[in-house]
């Protein structure tokens, strides 16, 4: 083997590896860097996507919240004082994770209501409701804030909705890290974005229809209960696994003797939905 031969008998280096010599020049401005990404993808050294979402993070460091940010006239809000059955078809139809609470208008932000919590609330079995007992604090951010900067302090502090204010202080819209995102890779499809929280609808007591992307820690959280992740992140990744195949709708598995799993949707490739029900303790 020759000594320019990497240790896997490639010969070749990373991509990353090439890229960085690529820049024995340091570029002088973003233009000059574009043309040097681009002339990569022409030698193969970057592909095309990797390309696409690069120059998105590039321009998304010019951005401003303003540019991406939902209009205050589109927000859909949860007023403090409504009742739940009032507000749930509302919060089913805009198919949203996350609702801001206001007060009088919509420059009284009281904080943001996650639809996990509902969902935690009706796997419990119901009860009485209050609002103000499941809202979260509301995190408040100008116009004016870059999108890269925004992106980074989301991650940090894992909130994923921040409600955008003007300079004189009144409610302009509101972010959410699928915002930044898209401005950054484009159009993205909710079904693979990890950061959407994914739809747990009751269907009627101790039944739950959830989609197979939803997270185990997700569930975990939702229904209070210690299903082993192992080495897979989704519940449609537990049930494959169960089955060692993809299973046709109708196939029932079950887990710790309390949940019971019927698929609901599926096709040749992978789970689409779930019905579970959650059943009785022996």
């Amino acid at each position: 083997m020759s000594d320019d031969q990497s240790s896997n008998g490639a010969g070749q280096k990373s991509w990353i590896e090439r890229i960085t010599g690529s820049f024995a020049s340091e570029p002088r401005d973003r233009e000059e860097l574009k043309a040097i990404l681009n002339d990569a993808v022409q030698r193969g050294v970057l592909d095309a996507d990797v390309l696409t979402m690069m120059e998105g993070a590039l321009e998304v460091s010019e951005m401003q919240v303003r540019d991406a940010m939902v209009p205050r006239s589109q927000m859909v809000v949860i007023p403090r004082d409504g009742q739940l059955n009032d507000f749930l078809p509302q919060i089913l139809e805009s198919g949203h994770s996350r609702f801001p609470v206001i007060g009088e208008d919509r420059d009284e932000i009281e904080g943001i209501l996650l639809a996990k919590d509902l969902l935690r609330y009706f796997a419990e079995g119901g009860g009485e409701f209050s609002l103000a007992g499941v809202i979260r604090p509301a995190v408040v951010i100008p116009e004016s804030k870059r999108l890269n900067m925004l992106l980074r302090d989301f991650r940090a502090s894992r909130n994923h909705m921040a409600i955008v204010v003007d300079e004189y202080g009144g409610v302009s819209g509101l972010i959410t890290i699928e915002d930044v995102l898209e401005e950054i890779v484009g159009e993205i499809d909710d079904e693979h974005d990890e950061d959407y929280v994914q739809a747990v609808a009751r269907i009627k007591d101790g039944k739950f229809l959830v989609q197979a992307l939803t997270t185990i820690e997700e569930f975990n959280d939702i229904f209070e209960c210690e299903l082993s992740e192992g080495d897979f992140d989704t519940v449609g990744g537990m049930v494959l696994a169960a089955f060692g195949r993809v299973p046709d709708p109708g196939e029932v598995v079950t887990f710790m003797d309390r949940f019971e799993f019927r698929v609901a949707e599926s096709d040749s490739r992978r789970i689409g939905a779930l019905e579970v029900s959650v059943l009785d303790s022996a």
